[in-house]
């Protein structure tokens, strides 16, 4: 029963408002001094739980050098980049990525992409950047649909991509699951089998890419002339 009290220091501590990393280390710390461990065993659990899931933590460390790049002119850099290639569009350049991101993830390399690092910084600006260059200067709406398709491209690449990879972890929950039911099926086999699901994948959203340039193309249309439309009223 006492080691329930680490149950009530969380409780009480989150009714305080008190810093929740604070109130769970406290908690931990209370728990397992309750339970019959002396400090130093419940410091060394500390120390194994960190260096178990210390990948977690690489995120924290991608993100201010993210900062110090944008700081440093990287969306400025990729803007001027791809508004200088007359053939880019918002829809051909998230195409690009859409298949650099499965072909990266189906070969184990997931970490190649992502929100964080790839399309905050670098992919959305410069989808922005190529749909300005067509269509003119866009709208806080069109601008937020550019940002979604690219965060979307990342997404589908990634997720259709990665269960190519026979070593990637839900390829082997799925082979783990079938063998605990009496189906003995090889990692390679279920590879095989998401090739066809990631082509109807990338078919699917590569065709929703490419309507996009239609859709921002009709969308500052209408924006331009609902501009005259205006202008010529306040005359």
């Amino acid at each position: 029963m006492l080691t329930l009290w680490g149950v009530a220091i969380v409780a009480a501590g989150f009714l305080a408002r008190f810093n929740p990393l604070l109130v769970v280390t406290v908690a931990a710390i209370v728990t397992g001094l309750l339970g019959g461990l002396t400090l130093t065993h419940v410091i060394a659990a500390f120390g194994k739980a960190f260096n178990d899931s210390r990948y977690v933590s690489v995120v924290f460390l991608v993100l201010p050098v993210i900062g110090l790049l944008e700081r440093g002119g990287l969306l400025e850099r990729g803007r001027t980049l791809i508004a200088g290639v007359a053939a880019a569009t918002a829809g051909r350049l998230l195409l690009l990525y859409l298949a650099l991101r499965q072909i990266a993830a189906a070969l184990g390399l997931t970490s190649l992409g992502g929100h964080a690092q790839m399309v905050r910084p670098l992919l959305a600006p410069m989808a922005e950047a190529a749909a300005e260059s067509r269509h003119g200067p866009l709208s806080d709406r069109l601008r937020a649909l550019v940002r979604a398709y690219a965060a979307g491209a990342d997404n589908v690449g990634a997720f259709f991509g990665e269960d190519i990879f026979i070593a990637f972890g839900s390829v082997l929950l799925i082979r783990g699951f079938l063998q605990q039911n009496g189906i003995d099926i090889q990692p390679l086999q279920l590879s095989v089998w998401a090739i066809p699901t990631a082509l109807a994948a990338f078919a699917v959203h590569g065709t929703r890419l490419l309507l996009l340039d239609r859709r921002l193309g009709r969308e500052a249309r209408r924006a331009r002339e609902a501009d005259a439309l205006a202008a010529e009223a306040a005359q």
